[in-house]
């Protein structure tokens, strides 16, 4: 396994530029997972890293040595892409050897590589079948074990889980969370699928626009995301946004006015922004609260109810909701019908809270309360 550094990476195809000035260390035996949307350039940097793409500025080091003008052979790099690219008249084992062949490999060698990768991915009883015999994941594992057979100081993923269907994604997420565990190899994976960025992770780095947003542990991004941006990509379903504006600051925090007149204490450091200024506050689905009664901070008219067994999502007509719908998950057995009105609480210490240009204002550590005088908390659903 190996450390990756990247020191102001640019990349430009003719004048429109992809990556720009991207810095970044991964460290050895790190499971690091770029994420972000279409031409966001996450692929992009995957391949330079590769050396598919050439560097047009900037400095790509291997395990503390400049790699930029390195051929992608001499990078002891192995690439597994979202199509499997399998041979298709040649049995598993084939396909899993053929690499060491062209390498000139020893026989036993080749053998002893093969059995082994072909043991840590299940695969043992697959062997002899051609692939056109092998369903979407057993192809794709077999494509994951031509890459292990080689042993290289850095695996990188191309989106490899996007053509297969959502019961066998679940399953390649393990088998590849457990390949991690025993390779404890460098592994940087690429995916528009923030769910698969959460669960595979050791550390998320979220890129828009060519441009790293933010770089950290899921559960960080999670509770502390630096802007909107982040706030908006990383959960699912996505966090709500109303727009609202700020008053005095208190010893809570900052106090906010929804578009409903009810009013906030948010844990969150506004610093010198004056009252009465433009400001965003963010809530995830999962963190509004029912009152059982007295005041409500949002009411609006549920519009479309997803009922999903173990959890139903509410799309709620609410004033000044960005986007025009707010999402609320609610417990399996809500009585809630689609045209009825909804009450919720928000619950501030779990709100986010962004300037006019959505940067995150620091999270405050005193204990934010609702103004709802007869609001009882209950679990965050």
């Amino acid at each position: 396994m190996a450390a990756v550094a990247l020191r102001q990476i640019r990349k430009t195809f003719g004048d429109t530029e992809i990556i720009r000035g991207v810095d970044l260390d991964i460290e050895a035996g790190e499971f690091c997972v770029f994420v972000g949307p279409s031409g966001c350039g996450k692929s992009t940097l995957l391949r330079l890293i590769a050396g598919l793409e050439d560097i047009s500025a900037g400095e790509l080091y291997l395990d503390g040595a400049r790699a930029n003008a390195l051929a992608p052979a001499k990078r002891d790099i192995a690439m597994v892409f979202q199509s499997y690219a399998l041979y298709p008249h040649m049995t598993v084992y084939e396909n899993m050897a053929f690499g060491l062949s062209l390498a000139r490999h020893g026989r036993d060698e080749i053998k002893s590589r093969v059995l082994r990768a072909a043991a840590i991915l299940q695969l043992d009883p697959l062997l002899e079948r051609k692939p056109k015999e092998l369903s979407g994941g057993q192809r794709q594992r077999v494509a994951i074990g031509r890459a292990i057979v080689r042993k290289p100081k850095v695996f990188l993923f191309d989106e490899p889980l996007s053509n297969l269907d959502a019961a066998l994604r679940v399953q390649m997420r393990i088998e590849l969370s457990k390949l991690h565990a025993e390779l404890k190899a460098t592994m940087v994976y690429v995916t528009h699928d923030q769910a698969e960025a959460m669960t595979l992770a050791d550390r998320i780095v979220v890129l828009n626009n060519g441009c790293v947003e933010q770089v950290g542990a899921p559960l960080d991004l999670y509770h502390r995301p630096r802007n909107r941006f982040v706030a908006g990509f990383i959960g699912s379903p996505r966090m709500n946004f109303i727009e609202c504006r700020l008053g005095e600051r208190s010893d809570g925090g900052a106090r906010v006015t929804l578009p409903t007149g009810a009013q906030l204490t948010v844990a969150a450091d506004t610093g010198g922004t004056p009252p009465d200024a433009q400001v965003t506050l963010g809530v995830r689905p999962e963190h509004f609260v029912l009152p059982t009664g007295g005041e409500a901070d949002l009411v609006g008219k549920v519009v479309v109810l997803e009922h999903l067994g173990g959890e139903t999502f509410a799309y709620v007509e609410t004033p000044g909701t960005v986007g025009g719908l707010l999402t609320v998950r609610l417990p399996p057995d809500t009585p809630i019908r689609e045209g009825e009105t909804l009450r919720l609480n928000v619950p501030a210490q779990c709100a986010h809270l962004f300037d006019a240009d959505g940067i995150a204002f620091p999270r405050g550590h005193g204990v934010a309360t609702s103004s709802a005088k007869t609001q009882t908390r209950q679990e965050f659903l």
